[in-house]
């Protein structure tokens, strides 16, 4: 993993991890320099948690499994004032996080994700796809963000994140923390980044039945009534949308 830079704000990553060995040697040296990766195993029955360890990272193990339980075990165990999150299986590159976390870091947003943007037909199923601009639309019903992605590759500040008291710990939690960013009328952001064939077997989007269970946890959330006040960043409500 690259060394350390003082010219750089400290920024915490936080990486939710399932049997990534193989992924995490590419992913965790492509951290920004500075920067500190969070790695949270989520009962790998691989070497991901030793792999992590020795490459530098700083591991959480959290038994609970779901992809909301592991983000939010990372973000609690985050110091720095920035946190971004990133799937750790080689689709995203990390060495982007920095376009993505700049306007949170410059003040001009309160939470940018990255847009997916496929290099190859097989970086990213059908099914998955026709699921996602499904989402895209219901998002834009229920919050009026105008957004295409719920992209996995975020930022924002961690305080303001653990204000919002997020509570779903399955497939739902990255779509929570946008409705509920909407609903704080947090300024909310998209930026295009390149969305790559992921190293290993899927566990969510690569199969119909992983897809179903996100799509069901979603609906969930998409159920919640609206927040009463907003919440976490101070922002004059529809601010970036």
């Amino acid at each position: 993993m690259n060394e350390p830079s003082p010219s750089r704000p400290p920024v915490d990553v936080v990486l939710p991890c399932l049997d990534e060995a193989a992924a995490l040697p590419w992913v965790l040296d492509r951290i920004p320099p500075g920067w500190r990766a969070i790695v949270v195993d989520n009962g790998s029955t691989d070497a991901s948690a030793a792999v992590a360890r020795r490459l530098g990272a700083h591991v959480v193990h959290e038994p609970r499994r779901g992809f909301g339980a592991a983000c939010h075990a990372g973000l609690t165990a985050a110091t720095a004032d920035v946190v971004c999150f990133c799937d750790c299986d080689a689709s995203l590159d990390p060495q982007l996080l920095p376009g993505i976390a700049g306007p949170v870091l410059d003040g001009t947003a309160d939470l940018v994700l990255g847009r997916r943007r496929p290099t190859t037909p097989r970086a990213w199923p059908l099914h998955a796809r026709l699921a996602n601009l499904e989402l895209a639309r219901l998002i834009r019903r229920r919050t009026g963000l105008r957004l295409h992605d719920l992209g996995p590759m975020r930022a924002a500040r961690r305080e303001a994140l653990l204000a919002l008291d997020l509570t779903d710990r399955r497939s739902g939690y990255p779509l929570q923390m946008v409705v509920r960013a909407a609903d704080a009328g947090w300024r909310v952001r998209e930026t295009d980044v390149p969305y790559h064939p992921r190293t290993g077997r899927s566990k969510v989007t690569g199969t119909w039945r992983g897809t179903w269970h996100a799509v069901r946890d979603m609906r969930g959330v998409l159920a919640e009534p609206p927040a009463t006040a907003p919440v976490g960043a101070a922002q004059a409500p529809g601010a970036g949308r």
